[in-house]
């Protein structure tokens, strides 16, 4: 019986540690988002390549529980707001309102992601495929 108890209390550990890490991925990516969006509150950069080098190293920590998901989104939006960004990188050279246009809406995206995200975290779901 005390084996049972040992393993749950170890996977109670394992579930709390892994959504405090997601809960500081998320944050980190919050404020970044946040700074894409409003004008004139630029965050850094290196928030989130500390936020996607977190995630990348702790994802197999996840493998196997509901939380393996969140990380997995996490890097799935950090890769493809980069390649977006990236892509729509030659609007700016045409005129600046294209590029900037491009690349409100993909910061758009990205802060759409993230809070939904943090909603299903918060309510302990898995994010969709």
């Amino acid at each position: 019986m005390s084996d049972i108890i040992d393993v749950k209390a170890v996977d109670s550990e394992r579930a709390q540690s892994l959504k405090t890490v997601g809960w500081v991925s998320y944050i980190l990516h919050l404020v970044v988002a946040v700074g894409a969006v409003l004008p004139g509150a630029q965050a850094s950069p290196v928030l989130l390549i500390i936020a996607l080098i977190i995630d990348l190293v702790k994802k197999s920590d996840a493998e196997g529980t509901w939380q393996a998901s969140h990380f997995a989104w996490r890097i799935r939006t950090v890769l493809w707001a980069a390649v977006l960004y990236l892509v729509t990188l030659p609007l700016w050279l045409l005129l600046v309102a294209p590029g900037w246009m491009a690349w409100c809406l993909i910061s758009i995206w990205f802060l759409y992601r993230i809070v939904k995200g943090m909603v299903r975290m918060n309510a302990s779901q898995p994010m969709p495929d």
